[in-house]
């Protein structure tokens, strides 16, 4: 039995041999997988606190805006009791960050010499300074952020440059979807506004091609937009408003009375008030253009653009430009009936009070001169400044309506006037951008527009002539324009007041021609078979 029992006792004896072994690696495995894991976490850690200062500098707009690179304490919450002092910029503070790395760079240069923002003597007391000057980086970042709400129009090249010795290129910013370049600023100051003013909504008070593309836009963001306008305002505006998205209140009888009443919603209601000025946000959008027509027409030699009194598009786009190439030359075409650029950098300071007697046909070019910070950049950054008259822009959107099938208004058209006008000889044989910026052209003042540019262009004209009552000269008188190849637009004839003779008649005719040279045949001609008639001049 000893036996058994100690065979016995060997043969349990085996199996717990081999525990503790088995024991043994199970342990060294916990142990390294503890190990590890304790490894990753110091590791995890020290990534954290290297990146801690990053985040930090890319973050810190939250303890305090960063404007320009420098940080500035954050504006308290917005109140309606103080919308009254309250200044678009203090929304505009933007919340991406792909690009709110560059603007924290504090080491980066402005465009050109350095702006210093100056305060507007009439401006909001609470609208920060320091939020004037414009970067190149602000507008590349202004181009990303609009880049799919905005459409990337064509700059092609145009049949108009043969006949002005140049190669012509025309960017064409009527074909947005309110038909403006002003899309462009409106969107991104759009965008940049906080959650919770998106949510209040804004407030706009003109019948302007700015009101257009805030009411499209902010409905499109689904931001509540209120657009007050007048009672003299265009039936068309108030409806193309409304197609946008937009509530339209139609109040006073003048712009300043509609003006007061959408600051007294604004107030009354937690609106933001916008109105065209040259905040930092919108110059920087409007200045996108700029960096399309470098990017679509290379080895360009100038670019011209509308300007006025809202220089904006001029400013903004020629930050970028001449940020791109300083050779450029940038050149800003104005009406010379209200010279409100050329006068206010003159001064050195904004004319406000200049006259306006046609602004339905000018539109938004005939404000004053709406900030500052748009016109010190002009004055560093543009080259030239001319004048045309309104004859040089009639015919300008006759030769785009013939040439470009495009129809544009005054605004759109004035960059064409200036070579229409044969103020820019400098830029023969050169490579040349236009800007067509704007073609909201209502249909009557589109009709009194092409028929005034005929008449200016030679190739509508009047004449009056005597004949005797006879059946037959009449005839003989429609074979020579026959002969003449002229279309007859309108004939009359008189008898009562001539008194000249009782058996005569005066005969009016208006005729339309192909250019000048073959209106010059036709004159010759009737002066040659009509020797007393009188030809109406233009």
């Amino acid at each position: 039995m000893m036996d058994g029992r100690g065979a016995g006792v060997v043969g349990t004896a085996s199996p717990g041999s081999l525990l503790p072994p088995y024991g043994a690696v199970v342990g060294v495995v916990l142990h390294l997988f503890v190990y590890f894991v304790a490894l990753l976490y110091r590791d995890n850690r020290k990534v954290k606190k290297q990146d801690a200062p990053a985040r930090c500098e890319l973050h810190c707009y939250k303890e305090g805006p960063i404007r320009n690179g420098h940080v500035g304490q954050r504006p308290p919450s917005i109140n309606p009791e103080r919308l009254k002092d309250f200044g678009e910029e203090e929304y505009l503070n933007g919340d991406v960050k792909t690009w709110e790395m560059k603007i924290v760079s504090r080491n980066e240069e402005l465009l050109r010499d350095a702006l210093d923002p100056v305060a507007q003597p009439n401006s909001r007391p609470s609208r920060p300074t320091c939020n004037k000057l414009i970067r190149f980086e602000d507008i590349s970042a202004a181009a990303f952020k609009i880049q799919s709400g905005v459409q990337k129009t064509p700059c092609m090249y145009s049949r108009l440059s043969k006949q002005y010795g140049m190669e012509i290129y025309l960017k064409k910013e009527f074909l947005q979807y309110t038909g403006s370049v002003k899309e462009r600023g409106v969107l991104y100051l759009l965008t940049s506004l906080q959650q919770e003013q998106q949510r209040k909504g804004v407030i706009v008070a003109s019948d302007s091609n700015f009101s257009m593309a805030v009411a499209f836009h902010a409905s499109e963001l689904r931001i509540p937009v209120f657009v007050i306008m007048s009672t003299s305002t265009s039936p068309v505006r108030v409806k193309m408003c409304r197609e946008y998205g937009a509530l339209v209140i139609s109040y006073g009888t003048t712009a300043k009375d509609s003006q007061m009443h959408a600051k007294r919603l604004a107030q009354e209601n937690g609106y933001l008030y916008l109105e065209e000025e040259d905040s930092a946000m919108y110059l920087s959008g409007l200045g996108t253009m700029g960096l399309e027509i470098y990017e679509q027409v290379p080895k360009l030699n100038a670019v011209i653009f509308p300007a006025g009194g809202h220089c904006g598009l001029l400013a903004g786009s020629a930050a970028a430009l001449k940020h791109l190439n300083p050779h450029i030359a940038v050149i800003g075409v104005e009406s010379e009936s209200f010279p409100v650029l050329q006068q206010s950098l003159k001064t050195g300071n904004p004319i406000e009070d200049q006259p306006c007697s046609n602004h339905q046909f000018y539109g938004d070019m005939n404000g004053p001169c709406f900030g500052t910070n748009s016109l010190q950049l002009t004055g560093k950054l543009v080259d030239k400044v001319v004048t045309v008259r309104e004859e040089d822009v009639l015919i300008s959107m006759l030769r785009l309506l013939e040439y470009e099938r495009a129809t544009v208004d005054a605004e759109g058209a004035i960059g064409l006037a200036a070579l229409v006008a044969g103020k820019l000889p400098e830029l023969k044989n050169k490579r040349v951008a236009i800007t067509v910026c704007s073609g909201n052209l209502e249909l009557p003042l589109m009709r009194q527009c092409i028929d005034r540019a005929l008449i200016l262009d030679n190739r509508v004209c009047k004449f009056s002539l005597l004949l005797s009552d006879c059946p037959g000269d009449i005839s003989k008188l429609l074979e020579i324009l026959t002969r003449e190849e002229v279309r007859v637009l309108d004939i009359k004839q008189e008898h009562a007041f001539v008194t000249s003779d009782l058996f005569s008649i005066e005969v009016t005719c208006i005729i339309e021609t192909r250019d000048k040279i073959h209106t010059a045949q036709l004159r010759n001609a009737l002066l040659e078979r009509y020797p007393t008639m009188t030809w109406t001049e233009r």
